[in-house]
């Protein structure tokens, strides 16, 4: 994420506000998704992502996968743009509470996930 440039990282912080306000404006604060399954499905996401972290980039069609599997969890909630799914990373790195979450699967899970949804969003949104 650190070789985009400050002005697009605020626009897809933008997108990712922007977008989630409407989706939970419509959706009755997404009462249509099933959190506990999102959450087990993200726990048992993580702990895969977390073999990766150590020694393989991010942009690794292993790790790739997963991240298809990201983000087909996160279109339970709503289809985000590619500047919206990658503001979703930046929030989860500056958010201490979604930093802290992330973390306790990796100590750079934040950064790793944060990479790997650049590289996803770049190729296939």
């Amino acid at each position: 994420m650190n070789k985009l440039s400050k002005e697009y990282l605020t626009e897809c912080k933008t997108a990712l506000d922007a977008e989630q306000t409407h989706s939970l404006s419509i959706t009755d604060n997404w009462a249509h998704v099933n959190r506990e399954l999102v959450h087990q499905d993200w726990d048992v996401l993580y702990k895969k992502l977390a073999d990766y972290a150590d020694e393989t980039a991010a942009d690794n069609a292993h790790v790739q996968t997963l991240m298809k599997e990201h983000f087909e969890i996160a279109c339970r909630f709503y289809t985000p743009s590619k500047e919206a799914y990658i503001g979703m990373g930046i929030f989860y790195k500056e958010n201490e509470d979604m930093k802290k979450f992330h973390n306790s699967y990796h100590p750079e899970m934040v950064d790793y996930l944060g990479d790997a949804i650049v590289h996803y969003a770049d190729n296939n949104l």
